[in-house]
């Protein structure tokens, strides 16, 4: 199958997490397919989202499809761009003695369960013969095969696990959804507050703005039909190992 062209992409399309990647890929997406109806999801401020959504909470999944059901148009698109590495009580580990229970949870719980559970909420709209892709940002420090560096333990583990969970999301609905195409995508390093203190490890030339970091990503997404659908790439299209 080849992949539609951008003005062919119509109906809806919900961004999940609005910070630095997410906000641009909202942006992004609506310039380059103007007939998409282009819906953000998030929490906080309900002035920043068209729609509130906690990822992590099981209230707001459960009313998820009726909110874009409401819509009145098709599904076309959900893309996850929420994540976390580090907060005021989370640290990316550098030893195992700073391995603890309650991280491991939390990069667990919004980084391998949320998009999964996100996946399963969206999956009562889908229809056996309408185009629907479903995206969740990865990273490669996901990738099992491309670690040899160590650390970052619990982030590390928690974004190969939404690497698996994704693999198995993409074979199953291959078979009961079968024009539906799952892409894990590795934005590169960009400079948003994820990434904000690790940055000055990074060369200038390999730190992306949120806005370049958002066409490459889309760029690659329209390229992915349901015939590719379960694969991990780079920003650049380029496969990743697991």
């Amino acid at each position: 199958m080849r992949p539609q062209s951008p003005e062919a992409w119509s109906g809806l399309a919900l961004v999940c997490g609005t910070g630095g990647i997410g906000g641009a890929m909202a942006t992004e997406l609506q310039r380059t397919c103007p007939s998409l109806t282009v819906l953000t999801a998030g929490r906080g401020d309900q002035h920043a989202h068209d729609l509130q959504l906690d990822l992590e909470s099981d209230n707001d999944l459960d009313r998820l499809s009726d909110e874009l059901s409401s819509r009145n148009q098709p599904l076309r698109l959900v893309i996850n761009c929420s994540g976390r590495l580090h907060g005021p009580t989370l640290h990316p580990e550098k030893r195992l003695k700073q391995v603890e229970r309650r991280q491991l949870i939390e990069q667990f719980s919004i980084n391998s369960i949320a998009p999964v559970l996100l996946a399963k909420a969206v999956e009562p709209l889908l229809r056996r013969d309408q185009p629907f892709h479903f995206a969740s940002l990865s990273a490669r420090v996901g990738s099992i095969g491309d670690n040899r560096s160590g650390g970052w333990y619990a982030y590390r583990a928690a974004k190969a696990a939404q690497n698996q969970l994704l693999r198995c999301l993409s074979i199953e609905w291959a078979r009961r959804w079968p024009k539906a195409t799952v892409t894990l995508l590795h934005p590169g390093t960009t400079d948003t507050e994820l990434s904000k203190p690790f940055q000055s490890f990074v060369p200038a030339e390999q730190l992306f703005s949120p806005q370049r970091a958002a066409e490459q990503l889309v760029s690659v997404l329209l390229e992915q039909t349901p015939e590719q659908s379960g694969a991990f790439l780079a920003w650049d299209g380029q496969s990743i190992d697991w």
